[in-house]
């Protein structure tokens, strides 16, 4: 019989979340601290705030079985297909050595069309890793991306320690890069939460991620800035333009001075960290046609569609190509006085040949190999030798 010993979840275990809550079941991951959550004006924010991706576990460790009690929240949308279950990640040094899943816990069923929601209780599940590699390891348990994960106990046939703070595999420190972006730096479409384009990057670079990317809400807002600013950050990346299109909630007029907004609060706090401001990946449905974006539900699953007016752009509504010409016009006018700022067009990562090789399954999200895809030629491009992020490592 397994001799289990519990540990206590603290938050010296837990890499990537800005703030613990505690609630009635555990801790709750939130990836905004209590003020700026406190700002977020809609339901779709708060729920991809406190979807915990890039958060996990990171323990030393002899076990070669670990038990992790949750209460998952999934989503359930009226007349589409279940959603996959959301995946853990076991990485041992560094390597992918176990995926598992969670029964139990609670159901957000949600209305795409009229918005409504509604909360289904479940109870406690239990996620077990039992094929974990013998000795001392570094262990990184990653929580699923897609899925509001509380923390209610941790068990392993083994004493379980917290990692040396910024501690990767082998021991070493290293630079924390935080990254903020929309749904795909969020990671819709990727197979696990070790498998979004900016885990895999952040691995490919040797740093450690904190994860700012929120599904639908990459919106430019203060209370976000305010969280860049604040926290720890050796380097700094923002991804923007898709949500302010799909979500049809600026002009041009606008949009140019929000984002210097965005970035002056960033350098109150992080004034010569190496900064890249990447334009939008490509989306043919939105390139010239503004948004909203619309979903269309069917037995296929959910799909979406450019609802905006192409002849609105020159009267300031935005398409992605416009947001991308602002973008570079913010800053390359800032580049005069910030030595330490980058300009990444999203087009090299995702662009109009890709779209036609990888194409996006529901017209704005990537599939898995694209996400290995974008992680690849971004870690190319910024922690090569000489590269925007290369002198933090």
């Amino acid at each position: 019989m397994t001799a289990w010993t519990t540990t206590p979840i603290t938050p010296d275990l837990v890499r990537g979340a800005l703030d613990l809550v505690p609630t009635e079941r555990g801790l709750l991951p939130q990836r905004l601290p209590a003020r700026a959550r406190a700002q977020v004006p809609d339901e779709q924010t708060a729920m991809a705030v406190a979807q915990p991706s890039g958060v996990r576990l990171v323990v030393r460790t002899a076990a070669t079985q670990l038990e992790l009690d949750v209460v998952r929240t999934t989503n359930s949308y009226a007349g589409a297909p279940p959603r996959p279950d959301g995946v853990y990640d076991a990485v041992v040094d560094g390597v992918l050595v176990e995926r598992a899943t969670a029964p139990g816990g609670d159901v957000l069923e949600i209305d795409m069309v009229t918005g409504a929601r509604a909360l289904r209780r479940g109870p406690v599940g239990t996620v077990r890793f039992r094929h974990l590699p013998p000795g001392e390891k570094h262990l990184e348990v990653w929580l699923p991306h897609t899925e509001i994960t509380t923390l209610v106990a941790l068990r392993a046939d083994a004493p379980v320690s917290a990692a040396p703070e910024g501690a990767g595999p082998g021991g070493a420190s290293r630079p924390v890069w935080v990254h903020h972006g929309s749904s795909i730096s969020h990671g819709s479409g990727a197979d696990s939460p070790s498998t979004t384009w900016p885990a895999l990057a952040a691995a490919l670079g040797g740093v450690e991620l904190v994860n700012l990317g929120f599904g639908g809400s990459a919106l430019l807002d203060p209370f976000t800035a305010r969280a860049l600013r604040d926290v720890p950050a050796d380097l700094v990346s923002l991804k923007v333009g898709i949500n302010v299109v799909n979500g049809d909630v600026m002009r041009r007029r606008a949009f140019g001075p929000a984002l210097h907004g965005f970035l002056d609060t960033v350098r109150e706090g992080h004034p010569e960290v190496p900064l890249v401001v990447v334009t939008a990946l490509a989306c043919p449905v939105h390139e010239d046609v503004p948004g909203p974006s619309a979903p269309v539900v069917d037995d296929g699953g959910v799909r979406f569609v450019a609802t905006g007016d192409p002849a609105d752009v020159p009267a300031g509504r935005l398409s992605l190509r416009a947001t991308r010409e602002v973008v570079t016009e913010v800053v390359r006018a800032r580049q005069a006085e910030d030595p330490h700022l980058h300009l990444l067009d999203g087009l090299e990562l995702y662009g109009p040949a890709d779209a036609e090789e990888h194409p996006l399954p529901d017209a704005l999200h990537p599939d898995a190999a694209t996400h290995r895809l974008v992680a690849e030629r971004f870690a190319r491009w910024a922690f090569s030798a000489g590269a925007p992020f290369s002198a933090a490592r």
